[in-house]
């Protein structure tokens, strides 16, 4: 603690001795700090189970760039045409899982940074990354587009279903 005497003076302790001072005095205001403290902590454990997730899909999304890259792109290409092949493929994710293309989705929310993944919320995607897991097979198996597209939004929906049911409070993670 420090005392400074005079026009500007006063008494100035760490935030940990003002915080117990004031709940030793004021009981509201100590149920207000652990009201409080418990409220980020729960903020914080969504937020780090929100990540965990978010970089599952981008370790995820490896395997499926190697199947894009082993199946897909030809052996003379371009840099720039390799990346429209692989920013199509995302967006057979995206369309599957969002109903939208990356581009559309950035069109219809200029105001937000980042892409339509960073604001996906957990259970869709825990629903990603097994599409692209999923996505990576159908690749190797050498099916159609259109195909993939079909089934990924069919195991989309049912994923989502699952994933979003009330079912016996097995809601997990939303």
């Amino acid at each position: 603690m420090v005392v400074k005497k005079g026009r500007y003076g006063g008494t100035y302790a760490h935030k940990d001795i003002a915080f117990e001072f004031g709940s030793a005095i004021s009981v509201p205001f100590k149920l207000y700090l652990i009201e409080e403290f418990q409220r980020l902590k729960a903020e914080e454990l969504r937020q780090i189970g929100w990540s965990a997730k978010r970089e599952l899909s981008k370790i995820n999304y490896r395997i499926h760039t190697d199947a894009i890259k082993y199946n897909l792109l030809p052996a003379e290409i371009t840099k720039a045409q390799a990346s429209i092949i692989y920013a199509n493929e995302a967006d057979v994710l995206n369309m599957a899982m969002f109903g939208m293309t990356a581009k559309q989705w950035r069109d219809t929310n200029p105001d937000l940074k980042g892409n339509i993944r960073e604001f996906a919320s957990i259970n869709e995607l825990i629903c990603l990354s097994n599409m692209e897991n999923l996505n990576a097979v159908f690749i190797e198996q050498g099916l159609p587009q259109p195909e993939r597209l079909i089934k990924l939004n069919q195991i989309a929906i049912h994923q989502m279903s699952v994933l979003e049911s009330g079912d016996n409070g097995r809601n997990l993670l939303k």
